[in-house]
């Protein structure tokens, strides 16, 4: 067992994101701060991504890592590209960065589904062989990546996710 910084990539919609999803996720990012773990997103200062990061924040001893699409030209401008992020990382990447977000992370969490790119993330969890825990997601998406891989966990409340993610954790 490593004594890393053990690394939670919370992945979900964006502009699109409901109401729940982001509760969920707010709550999420605070827990996984409280039991020590690092809290990962796409860093945006929209849906799932600033929900996560503000719940992480909102505890002390938190660490927030966004990753981010552009090179660095939104955060420069002045309009907090950023989110509530302790470190940034500006990839230049566009939705490219979906694959630095996976594998920069132990663990990956969808929270509430999304669009394409959340999809992805959760794809190249799979192809990656990363857990993968989706957290209050539609159906369809339970079917989808239920399909792909045997191993995905399906859970519908925060105690139930922060579970499957620390039985993960311990098997790093």
């Amino acid at each position: 067992m490593s004594d890393r910084r053990a690394v939670v990539g919370v992945m979900g919609a964006g502009e699109t994101a409901a109401e729940e999803a982001l509760v969920l996720a707010e709550q999420l990012g605070a827990e996984c701060s409280r039991r020590g773990w690092a809290v990962l997103s796409g860093g945006r200062p929209v849906g799932v991504m600033a929900a996560v990061s503000r719940g992480a924040r909102s505890v002390p001893g938190h660490l927030v890592i966004g990753v981010l699409p552009d090179a660095g030209e939104e955060a420069a401008a002045g309009s907090g590209a950023t989110a509530a992020v302790d470190v940034a990382l500006f990839t230049g990447l566009g939705q490219a960065r979906n694959v630095i977000n996976v594998l920069s992370a132990d663990v990956v969490v969808v929270c509430g589904g999304g669009g394409a790119g959340t999809a992805s993330e959760a794809c190249h969890a799979i192809k990656a062989g990363r857990p993968l825990v989706l957290l209050a997601v539609p159906p369809e998406w339970v079917a989808f990546f239920g399909a792909l891989s045997r191993s995905v966990r399906v859970v519908s409340d925060v105690d139930s996710c922060c579970r499957a993610v620390a039985q993960h954790l311990v098997a790093r």
